[in-house]
């Protein structure tokens, strides 16, 4: 019964998540059609082109991993897809940058824990070291919505919180963390679980300020539209690491150089995206510099 259980309970998360990979489409039509990444950025998807590859593998190392593997190895087809997109659209630099963070990345570090799962280790000791890099980064990308949440806060409005994307990672996490339990596999469980906790007191958020919203753009967003002509992104989402004050500090600053970019603090930093940065525009090195 336990295991009929968890099987469509994996199911359900299967096509859960499958439509959150899908929540950035809408995005690369607009892209593809202006021949543009504009002030898209491409690291979420780099990021979480590593996440699902790693999830995958896990998936291909546990016995009955097969839901974890199909979910998973959607996930890779989606955001391999968003990124050889991306990097066609991109102007030179942020495409010379991209094709960066892929090689660091989902090239050497991807192969690194390949290689030293494969080579140094055996036995349930391969199964161990990928689950916790894996359940690291996942609860990396679970935390992005702290930002959110402080915003909404801040500004007592959810103007920047999509209902439908908060809806829809609240119920993906319960549903993963339901199978987890079921098949008692911590590894997905403890980042899942906190995933669910975080959705939780997002849709709480969501109902306390949903009417407190103001009805009128604050003069901050009417200056940056005028100033940075911005197109409306998908699922109607906007950069949740203060993008205000991110995109008018770029327009006034010099470019950081090629070194502050792969500081290690932003290296940590952005192996934390999650879906919420899936609608965000900006560069990485603009309006995602970590802030002193």
């Amino acid at each position: 019964m336990a295991t009929s259980l968890s099987f469509v309970m994996g199911i359900i998360g299967n096509v859960i998540s499958i439509l959150v990979f899908a929540s950035p489409i809408k995005t690369f039509i607009g892209i593809v059609k202006k021949k543009s990444t504009e002030n898209y950025k491409g690291i979420p998807y780099v990021t979480t082109l590593l996440s699902t590859s790693l999830w995958t593998f896990y998936g291909l190392l546990k016995p009955d991993g097969l839901l974890v593997t199909t979910v998973n190895g959607a996930g890779v087809v989606f955001q391999l897809s968003y990124v050889i997109l991306f990097i066609i659209f991109a102007p030179k630099e942020k495409k010379v940058t991209t094709l960066k963070l892929v090689g660091l990345f989902n090239v050497v570090f991807y192969g690194s824990v390949i290689g030293a799962t494969l080579l140094a280790m055996h036995g349930s000791l391969r199964l161990i070291f990928v689950g916790i890099i894996c359940a690291a980064l996942t609860i990396g990308m679970y935390a992005s919505p702290l930002a959110v949440m402080k915003n909404v806060i801040r500004t007592k409005s959810v103007e920047y919180m999509p209902f439908f994307l908060s809806f829809f990672l609240f119920l993906n996490a319960g549903i993963w963390s339901a199978y987890a339990f079921l098949v008692k596999d911590v590894y997905i469980a403890v980042p899942n679980g906190i995933g669910f906790v975080l959705g939780s007191a997002q849709l709480i958020l969501y109902g306390i300020y949903k009417k407190k919203s103001k009805s009128t753009k604050s003069m901050e967003m009417m200056e940056e539209e005028g100033s940075a002509h911005l197109v409306e992104m998908g699922m109607n989402g906007g950069d949740y690491h203060q993008k205000n004050r991110g995109i008018i500090k770029g327009l006034s600053l010099p470019k950081p150089t090629l070194d502050r970019q792969y500081s290690i603090q932003n290296i940590l930093r952005s192996l934390s995206y999650g879906p919420y940065d899936f609608h965000s525009n900006g560069t990485l090195n603009e309006d995602d510099e970590v802030e002193k």
